[in-house]
């Protein structure tokens, strides 16, 4: 195995180095996407350190919601102990509004529902008293719109209750032209924290649709073909959540707020919304149904290095509590509730808490399930170990303990086997787990064979010696790592995702095809589609996989050392290609390797990355490559 080491360093050395390596010696280009920046380009801003937790209206109520039951709802989270346990947004979703006012724009609030709006002269009406409420409460406040003219309650549940009301201006109650005006009259009159974003106006309102046509509203060309990627204009829909970013940071300069982004994985979000979003969802709607929670659930579930402290993957709202998560099936609603948690989701409780008994809230305020979720390290659960019937996933916590769930998707039960080396842990040593359902302790050495019910999730909290000493694997802290470009040319929707039988259309058409964009994007443990790493025919159970032409960011905890494995993964098809392999610091160039080749052989790279707070690593093809070409950084370490 070749074996390069500390790289062109400064001055007359870095030519010598460069010449040496057969690389041109020109600096990369400003323009280009794959040169080090030195800083962290995932979003920092607004207030989500922690995943969110609270309690939103939609799942509870569809678009019926009154001020009664949102304070109902609050109330109870403090008299159950929930607040206690973390809940703290309290997210009014579609069904406030009554009218656009004319011709200021400003929002009406249906103050038949919400009394304490105060419908004054001229329908002046505010939501100051209700968030005021909130805040003395001891929460935070959160409120619902569309980017488009129109709200997804509008375009595809018109027959839902509070819908908008007056002439077609009026009833424009979106966003769209009017971003700068409704932020500011969201957060600087109304003092909410949250706002939650949704797409439809931008999807639904072509020249064909019956709205349109019938002169319900005005069309909108379609932004997002939720089937199609190509028909989709990315950057169109990019500027507009922009445009929101921007007005928020404006009007909340002390950084207090929470962008949530609501377009279902659509739009190639997946790539650039955790720039500037801090919640955003991957999947449609949820529904009260195991399969359809698998879907959604899929659409996070291998998307770890894309979920970062301040910007979350979302899945949808929890529906424990209802349909197939009800009181009669508590197997499921815990499930829901631990693969949730282990996401790094977005805890939001959406249930009407006054028909919740012990057990149900019990489960919600389940303080070992909920410290993995809100754990200070910020890292989603990676999986070790995929099938249809049993999947495996290990979360790193911050005091270095692990936590991992093993999950039946199937109705019959199983006896899987969990190993050492799912958690990255010493074999040869006692692995002690502690069961977070029922607080049993149990331990073994090398494996374990369990038994998991059909639906179940068993979920632990696991100490044992850490196979690497001295250091850690970047796919143990996926956190840390951001796919500032992914090396993603064309986004395609992921196949791997589980095809429920569709909740809007049952059988009729030929079922559901892949529409959430994310196929090939980075991922940890595996290739960008989801096989292990391979080189030269040698398997990598731990490293990054990504495709060529990309660019990873890595925080550096304090470590001395980098190294990892590199080369062109044999899952490619692109021969005849070569990749070169850099590590940056802090934006200066610590180390690159030799071209590799397809079925050449892997070279170790390594790094002293002392004193440097950020990492880069860039894989850089020769050419564009006629196929995706995936890349390997087997066994990606930082190290004492």
């Amino acid at each position: 195995m070749r074996r390069i080491k500390q790289a062109c360093l400064a001055g007359a050395a870095v030519v010598a180095c460069l010449s040496s390596t057969g690389i041109a010696q020109t600096a990369p280009a400003k323009t280009d996407p794959l040169a080090p920046t030195g800083r962290w380009t995932a979003n920092q801003d607004g207030q989500a350190a922690l995943p969110p937790m609270g309690w939103n209206s939609w799942n509870a109520f569809n678009s019926d919601v009154d001020e009664e039951k949102v304070m109902a709802s609050a109330q109870l989270i403090v008299d159950k102990g929930l607040a206690a346990a973390g809940y703290r947004y309290i997210n009014i979703d579609d069904g406030w509004w009554l009218r656009r006012r004319q011709p200021d724009g400003r929002l009406v609030i249906r103050a038949d529902k919400f009394p304490s709006a105060k419908a004054g002269a001229n329908q002046q009406t505010s939501f100051r008293p209700l968030t005021d409420r909130l805040h003395a409460m001891g929460f935070k406040a959160g409120i619902y719109s569309d980017i488009g003219r129109n709200s997804c309650g509008q375009v595809y549940t018109p027959n839902f209750a509070n819908q908008p009301e007056g002439t077609v201006a009026e009833r424009e109650v979106g966003l769209y032209g009017h971003i700068d005006q409704d932020i500011a009259l969201y957060f600087r009159e109304w003092g909410f924290d949250y706002i939650k974003v949704d797409g439809c106006g931008i999807r639904g309102l072509g020249k064909d649709s019956d709205h349109v046509r019938k002169g319900d509203y005005r069309e909108l060309a379609p932004l997002i073909d939720m089937n199609s990627l190509a028909r989709t204009d990315i950057p169109a829909v990019r500027a507009l959540y922009d445009h929101v970013a921007t007005a928020l940071k404006r009007e909340n300069p002390d950084g207090d707020y929470l962008f949530s982004l609501c377009l279902w994985g659509s739009s190639n979000v997946r790539n650039w919304g955790k720039q500037i979003g801090n919640v955003s969802r991957t999947s449609d709607d949820i529904t009260p149904h195991w399969s359809r929670m698998l879907t959604n659930f899929d659409t996070s579930a291998t998307r770890a290095l894309y979920a970062h402290a301040h910007t979350w993957n979302d899945p949808d709202m929890l529906f424990v509590g209802s349909g197939e998560f009800d009181a009669d099936h508590m197997t499921e609603a815990r499930s829901h509730f631990a693969l949730w948690a282990m996401m790094n989701a977005p805890m939001l409780i959406g249930f009407d808490l006054r028909k919740a008994n012990t057990e149900q809230l019990a489960l919600l305020g389940n303080r070992a399930i909920i410290a993995l979720n809100q754990d200070a390290a910020g890292h989603q659960a990676v999986p070790a170990y995929l099938s249809d019937d049993v999947q495996i996933f290990v979360k790193t916590l911050a005091n270095g303990d692990k936590a991992v769930a093993i999950l039946n998707r199937t109705a019959a039960p199983v006896q899987p086997t969990l190993t050492a080396d799912h958690l990255k842990l010493r074999g040869d040593r006692p692995v002690a787990m502690t069961d977070l359902w029922s607080g049993q302790k149990a331990s073994f050495t090398g494996n374990t064979r369990l038994t998991v019910a059909p639906h179940q999730t068993l979920i632990y909290r696991v100490t044992g010696q850490r196979r690497l000493t001295g250091g850690h694997y970047l796919s143990e802290t996926p956190g840390d790592v951001n796919p500032a470009e992914d090396g993603v040319v064309t986004p395609e929707g992921d196949p791997t995702i589980h095809h429920e039988l569709s909740p809007w259309g049952g059988s009729n058409g030929p079922g559901d095809f892949p529409q959430y964009g994310g196929w090939g994007g980075a991922q940890a443990d595996r290739t960008p589609f989801g096989r292990p790493l391979r080189m030269a025919g040698k398997v990598y159970d731990t490293g990054l996989g990504v495709l060529a032409n990309s660019r990873l960011e890595v925080r550096n905890p304090g470590q001395s050392r980098f190294a990892a494995t590199v080369g062109i993964d044999d899952s490619a098809t692109a021969r005849g290609r070569r990749v070169v392999f850099e590590v940056y610091g802090d934006g200066k160039l610590l180390a690159r390797s030799q071209p590799a080749t397809l079925n050449g052989t892997p070279a170790t790279i390594e790094a002293d990355v002392r004193g440097r707070k950020l990492i880069e690593l860039v894989a850089r093809a020769d050419s564009a490559p006629d196929a995706a070409l995936p890349v390997a950084w087997g066994e990606a370490r930082l190290l004492d």
